[in-house]
Formats: C-alpha cells, sequence, structure tokens
C-alpha cells in the first residue's frame, strides 16, 4: 500500500493525456475532412500534413495513455478492491467501458481517415469531439461526490452541459456560415 498514491498519480497523468488525445483528434478530423473539400494541390498538402499529426498523436499519445491508465486502474482496483462494492465506483466503471468505447469508434474514424475514406461531416466530427468531455465530467463527478444522490444532480449538470454545447455549436455553426474564416 505505500506505492498506492504513486500508482494513483501514474493512473491519473495517464487518464489526463488520454483525454488530451481524445480532445485533439477529433479537431484534426474536423481539419482533415475540410481539407478534403479543398482544390489541389492545397487539398493534398494539407491532408498529408494533418494525417501525419494524427498518426502522431493517435499512436505515440492516445493509444499509449489510454493502455497506460487501464494498467494502473487496474493495479489501483487489485490494491483496493473494496472499492468495488462502492456504488460510485460501480457507475464510474460503467463510464469507463463507455469511453473505451468511444475511443475504438474514434479508432475506426481514424483508419478511415488515414485511408483517405471520408464517411462524416466536419460538423458530425465537431459534435462527436464533446462525447469524451460527457464522460469526463460524469466521471470527475463520480469519483469527487462519491454519493448516488449527489451523482444524479452531476447528471442534471451534464444534461445541461450538453444544452449548453449544443447551443454554442449552433451558434458558432451560424456565425462560421456567415463567415468561414471564424
Amino acid at each position: 500500500m505505500e506505492y498506492y498514491y504513486y500508482i494513483k498519480s501514474l493512473h491519473l497523468i495517464f487518464v489526463i493525456t488520454w483525454f488530451a488525445g481524445l480532445f485533439y483528434i477529433p479537431r484534426l478530423f474536423v481539419y482533415q475532412i475540410e481539407a478534403s473539400e479543398k482544390p489541389s494541390p492545397e487539398k493534398e498538402i494539407l491532408g498529408k500534413q494533418l494525417a501525419l499529426m494524427a498518426k502522431r498523436l493517435w499512436n505515440i499519445i492516445t493509444w499509449p495513455s489510454a493502455i497506460l491508465a487501464v494498467i494502473f486502474a487496474i493495479w489501483l482496483l487489485l490494491l483496493r478492491p473494496d472499492f468495488l462494492q462502492e456504488p460510485w465506483m460501480r457507475v464510474k466503471l460503467g463510464f469507463v467501458v463507455l469511453l473505451i468505447i468511444y475511443h475504438l469508434k474514434t479508432h475506426q474514424y481514424y483508419k478511415q481517415l488515414q485511408n483517405g475514406i471520408v464517411t462524416k461531416t466536419s460538423n458530425f466530427m465537431r459534435l462527436w469531439n464533446e462525447g469524451a468531455t460527457f464522460i469526463l465530467f460524469a466521471v470527475v463527478f463520480l469519483v469527487v461526490l462519491q454519493s448516488a444522490l449527489n451523482w444524479i444532480f452531476g447528471v442534471v449538470g451534464i444534461i445541461v452541459l450538453g444544452i449548453l454545447i449544443t447551443l454554442g455549436f449552433k451558434i458558432y455553426k451560424n456565425i462560421r456560415d456567415k463567415n468561414p474564416e471564424a
């Protein structure tokens, strides 16, 4: 148990870097999709550079961080198996499963774009970018509050956040449609 806080610190560091990758990669997808709509040679130049940036972010930061965050999380649970009896921890692990699913789906989008296959719009990717945000809010509220009742208030907060993000997205889209350089 003397190493518990070191392991917890490493877990948190890799969770942070994992989320950093998950926050930035959809933004690169937006740029890749928009670059694919540009005329030559801009399309090829931007596409190549953005694909390289996505490859480095995904393979050097995001995937290793995800794997290490999970390894350290399992290690923590092995040291403190009593946490699995806590209702908030079970709900948190449910969100972790959602995060892993989000990560794997993001990986599918990554592979498609790396192969030059564009199946989604840049607006879709802007909204997709918020998925990790919702999961992060849920997990942070669960870990900090550790209470089912308080967690319900956290869920209401997440819904309000979702509404605000959607409204912000629509406002920004209207601004961008009027001024493409925004």
